[in-house]
């Protein structure tokens, strides 16, 4: 049993925005056909490489990963948090779909499959070094191939710039040494420029990218009559009076029928960056204008008609396996866990940190609010514990531990040093358990046939360039000590609760 969750989709040939609210970081799309087709950033995420599908644009579903695993397999099989896949770039050349992604500890790297869902190829190494990111690729009528990216500081030394390569037209390799062709220094009030992603339209080459940062920045567009510039350039989005902070970093699409949109994030914090979709045209002096006159919209008519009203699952019955919502935080191992009529969890050794806990099963907070509820049984020997957990950069857990002498229900939060118990009492070996997500992100933690609170509300943190995501997990603090944790159908409902036993 699925169970239906947001859409952005009005229901009366309008949409609102987000049209994802949920942290699909860093969205590149395209059309191929009457098909929509977006991927995302993953960061450290297992597996990688998200592929969403749509008929219009704002009812999207998830069909599948380019990645499978993440490479260095030794070195992702700890949570590398802030490394892993940052801002891929999808295309359709040939009959074939590219996503050409960065890793900004290793470079850049190129994937291709001739049907998005899959089969991907194993990743082939197109740039290495440092600091290399958000890649994308251009390939012209004249068959010319260039690819444009950016730089990371953090990696690097520099950034505020965008580079700009010849490339082979079956992307396997960079044909020169690239030269910077956007200077963001010499750009008055520009600051860290990135994300470009390449285009062309008549006798234009296009660039778009964003500056001025992920929470208060812009997008820019910059045009050329040559690929290596000189380019010149505008704002051409930008928060003006809406609520809608920095809005940057995404992808120009048309449909079948000639019209222009733009699909872009806005980062909300806990819940990461969260994907808005606007109307764009070209205005008369040759200028892309996107949203209203260069200001996000709320709302609007929807680009066309598509298929069946539908958002990426949140809910999981488990049922015939792990749905394609979750991610482990680092390369799983088959022993980890399975589900066929429930989700069976290993309770393996850790040290309590479940922000480094590879075995943490997760997936993105779906909604600004929302519920989650499950049920929870934890058959395993003194010093296990599972539970149902909010992960950022600080963490809140409701669960059971087993001790010497019984079963405790507990609630436990780490926001400074070390995790400390927010409540506990004495529990059974089975407890239903959940958490209210409020504006904001605020969490109450529920337990009980009849939801009440447990201790007090806990404020949601964003991770590591990622927003919080909504975990399961199991874990022993004894090494001789095994067993496993077994997790109901998981329950998610958008909105806000109500009145609760507290």
């Amino acid at each position: 049993m699925k169970q239906p969750h947001r859409s952005a989709d009005n229901g009366d040939g309008t949409y609102r925005n987000p049209v994802l609210h949920a942290d699909w970081s860093d969205p590149d799309a395209i059309r191929v056909g009457d098909d929509f087709y977006m991927t995302a950033s993953s960061f450290h995420r297992v597996p990688g490489l998200p592929i969403l599908h749509s008929r219009d644009l704002v009812n999207w579903t998830i069909i599948g990963h380019a990645l499978a695993r993440l490479e260095p397999e030794a070195e992702f099989q700890a949570p590398q948090r802030g490394g892993g896949v940052w801002a891929p770039a999808l295309r359709h050349h040939g009959g074939r779909f590219r996503i050409v992604y960065p890793d900004p500890d290793r470079g850049l790297f190129v994937t291709s499959a001739e049907d998005p869902v899959g089969p991907w190829t194993v990743p082939h190494a197109l740039k290495t070094g440092k600091g290399l990111i958000d890649p994308c690729p251009l390939w012209t009528e004249d068959g010319g191939a260039y690819l444009v990216h950016g730089w990371a500081k953090s990696r690097a030394g520099i950034n505020n710039r965008l580079t700009v390569h010849r490339m082979s037209p079956d992307a396997t390799e960079l044909l020169d040494e690239g030269a910077v062709v956007i200077d963001g220094d010499a750009l008055p009030g520009y600051r860290t420029l990135e994300g470009p992603k390449f285009y062309r339209r008549g006798e234009w080459y296009w660039i778009f990218a964003p500056a001025g940062g992920v929470t208060e920045g812009w997008q820019s567009a910059f045009r050329s009559r040559d690929p290596f510039g000189p380019y010149e350039g505008r704002i051409v989005l930008a928060q003006g009076g809406t609520d809608v902070n920095g809005p940057h970093q995404g992808a120009w699409v048309d449909t079948a029928d000639g019209s222009d949109w733009f699909l872009h994030f806005q980062d909300k914090g806990p819940y990461g960056r969260v994907v808005h979709l606007q109307p764009m045209r070209w205005g008369e002096d040759g200028w892309p204008v996107i949203g209203d006159g260069g200001e996000p919209v709320a709302s609007h008519a929807k680009p066309c008609e598509g298929g069946p009203v539908a958002a990426p699952d949140a809910a999981d019955d488990f049922a015939t396996g792990i749905g394609p919502q979750w991610s482990w935080q680092a390369n799983p191992e088959p022993h980890w866990g399975n589900a066929d009529s429930g989700l069976r969890l290993a309770c393996l050794p850790s040290d309590g940190d479940l922000r480094l806990l590879p075995n943490l099963l997760g997936q993105r907070l779906p909604a600004e609010r929302f519920q989650a509820r499950t049920l929870l049984r934890l058959d395993a020997g003194p010093g296990a514990r599972a539970g149902l957990a909010v992960v950022g950069d600080t963490y809140a857990w409701i669960g059971l531990e087993r001790t010497e002498n019984g079963v405790d229900l507990v609630y436990r939060v780490r926001e400074g040093g070390a995790e400390e118990d927010a409540a506990r009492e004495p529990a059974d070996d089975v407890a239903a358990i959940g958490v209210d997500v409020d504006a904001g992100g605020r969490c109450r933690f529920l337990t009980g046939a009849v939801p009440r609170q447990v201790g007090p509300v806990f404020q949601a943190t964003e991770g590591r360039w990622v927003g919080a995501a909504l975990g399961l997990f199991a874990t022993t603090a004894d090494l001789l000590v095994s067993g496993t944790a077994e997790f109901g159908p998981l329950r998610v409902t958008e909105g806000r609760a109500g009145d609760y036993e507290g």
